[in-house]
C-alpha cells in the first residue's frame, strides 16, 4: 500500500485586543480530538483502494490521504500601558488537533497476513500524526515564550503590529516545521514499515 501522509492546517484565529494595566501572565491551552472514517476490504489492493477513496484530503489538495492531522492556532493578547510605553500583558495561546484515522470495518475473516499487514500500517499513521500534534503543541509554547518577549513599545498600536508580525511568523516556521517532518517520513516509510513488520513477526509488537 503506497503512504502519503499529510497535515492540515485550518486558519489562526486573530488575537483578541484589551488594553488595561496589571500584572503580566501567560498560558498555552493545547486540546487534542480524534476522528475516523470507515474502509473495508478483504485484499490489500481493496484496502488501498478504500483509502484512495475515501481518506481525509490536505493543504488544499484534491488527493486523498491515509490519515491527517487538523491543527487550528487561535489566542488571545492583552497590552499593558505604562510611562508612554506598551508592553505584552497576558498571552493566551490555543492550539487544537483532530487526528483523523482509518477504520477498518470488515476485519473478521480477513487472512492472518493482511490483519498484521494493517496492524503495522494503522500504528504508523497513528505515530504520524501523533507527531503532527506535538509539532503544533512545541510550536505553540514557542509562541508564547515569543509574545511574552517581545520588546515593549511606544504605542499600543506599534505593540499590536508587532504581536501580529510575530504571531504570523511562528505559522509560518510551524509549517515549515511540520513539512520537513513529512519529507522525512516519507523517505524513511519503507524501511520503517518492514522493521515494523518484522517486529510483530517476532510477537514483539510494533515500534512506536
Amino acid at each position: 500500500m503506497p503512504l502519503a501522509l499529510r497535515y492540515i492546517r485550518l486558519p489562526i484565529a486573530f488575537f483578541v485586543i484589551a488594553f488595561f494595566c496589571g500584572t503580566a501572565a501567560a498560558e498555552v491551552i493545547a486540546t487534542k480530538s480524534y476522528s475516523y472514517f470507515d474502509i473495508k476490504g478483504k485484499t490489500a489492493d481493496e484496502l488501498d483502494d478504500e483509502l484512495s477513496r475515501r481518506g481525509p484530503t490536505a493543504n488544499g489538495s484534491s488527493a486523498r490521504h491515509p490519515g491527517a492531522t487538523k491543527i487550528r492556532f487561535g489566542g488571545e493578547a492583552t497590552y499593558i500601558q505604562d510611562n508612554g510605553r506598551c508592553r505584552v500583558g497576558n498571552v493566551k495561546v490555543t492550539v487544537h488537533t483532530q487526528i483523523i484515522m482509518p477504520r477498518w470495518r470488515n476485519r473478521k475473516g480477513a487472512s492472518r497476513e493482511l490483519s498484521m499487514i494493517w496492524d503495522a500500517l494503522s500504528s504508523d499513521i497513528k505515530r504520524h500524526e501523533e507527531r503532527h500534534a506535538e509539532i503544533a503543541r512545541t510550536q505553540a509554547r514557542a509562541m508564547e515564550r515569543g509574545l511574552k518577549a517581545l520588546p515593549a513599545q511606544r504605542s499600543c498600536e506599534l505593540m499590536q503590529e508587532l504581536v501580529s508580525d510575530r504571531s504570523a511568523r511562528g505559522i509560518e516556521e510551524h509549517d515549515r516545521l511540520q513539512a520537513r517532518f513529512d519529507r522525512v517520513e516519507a523517505v524513511n516509510f519503507q524501511n520503517r514499515m518492514l522493521r515494523l513488520l518484522n517486529n510483530r513477526l517476532r510477537g514483539k509488537g510494533g515500534e512506536r
